[in-house]
């Protein structure tokens, strides 16, 4: 492996981070190195985002791209998505979702193949992340392929795990598993402009309420209608608000 496409991508140069990720992504000759060479010099936010299928998803980490941009920051979006049955590639739906970003100098985006990982990310999605957080960006956003039963690998790689849902989810919800309520921090009750959205909200916020976190602190929600971007600002607020105080916890995380 070329130490200098190494240094060009930590550098920002996205050609060149791109060519290191499909290295890593394959475990192509020469990953090794580039892993070991991913230790950034600052630590760099990790917002991981999960939910079921057609919660918005993608509609909303676009919405929080733009918030991001407005501010000046460089972000690095990362989308894991279904395996082609043919090729094992990804399919690209995020990619076409978001791509008013794709030549935009203040984002990256690179889609990731499930490859049948029962957890929702790539295998390769820890040592693709951790090798982003030393490439020049501000924060990087990670979106699973969707959540089931054992989709909660996420929380385990995230500084602060959002948990998507709709006001449709409230039967749903009532039999979601357990560990996954334990592990959101911020719940989101995206396209909240439906009917019972008001009512979902309070039903998943009672229930928040009375449910055992093992001592963690209880999680936030957030309404949102991420297509017109009401109460992005407000979950804004939250992540930033969560990630300052996990800071003064262990001193780990600085959102700048």
């Amino acid at each position: 492996m070329d130490n200098a496409i190494i240094q060009m991508a930590r550098q920002g140069d996205l050609k060149s981070i791109a060519r290191c990720i499909s290295l890593i992504e394959n475990a192509a000759e020469g990953h090794e190195t580039i892993i070991s060479q991913a230790a950034a010099e600052q630590v760099v936010p990790l917002i991981g985002i999960t939910g079921p299928p057609g919660a918005g998803k993608s509609t909303l980490v676009d919405a929080l791209v733009e918030a991001f941009v407005a501010e000046e920051k460089k972000v690095a979006v990362v989308c894991v998505d279904p395996s082609s049955p043919f090729n094992k590639g990804a399919l690209l739906g995020d990619r076409i979702r978001m791509n008013r970003w794709y030549n935009h100098p203040l984002v990256y985006i690179r889609s990731l193949a499930s490859r049948g990982s029962m957890g929702g990310l790539h295998p390769s999605a820890k040592q693709i992340t951790a090798f982003l957080q030393g490439c020049g960006f501000d924060l990087i956003i990670l979106e699973t392929v969707g959540v089931g039963q054992s989709e909660i690998e996420i929380a385990r790689l995230a500084d602060v795990c959002l948990l998507v849902l709709v006001p449709e989810a409230g039967d749903e919800i009532q039999f979601m598993k357990a560990g996954l309520m334990e592990v959101a921090d911020i719940f989101v009750v995206n396209k909240a402009d439906r009917p019972g959205a008001a009512f979902f909200a309070r039903q998943l916020k009672n229930m928040l309420h009375s449910s055992s976190r093992s001592q963690r602190p209880e999680a936030s929600v957030v309404n949102t209608v991420a297509t017109t971007g009401k109460g992005v600002g407000e979950l804004m607020t939250c992540i930033t608000s969560f990630l300052n105080n996990k800071k003064q916890d262990n001193g780990r995380i600085d959102p700048q």
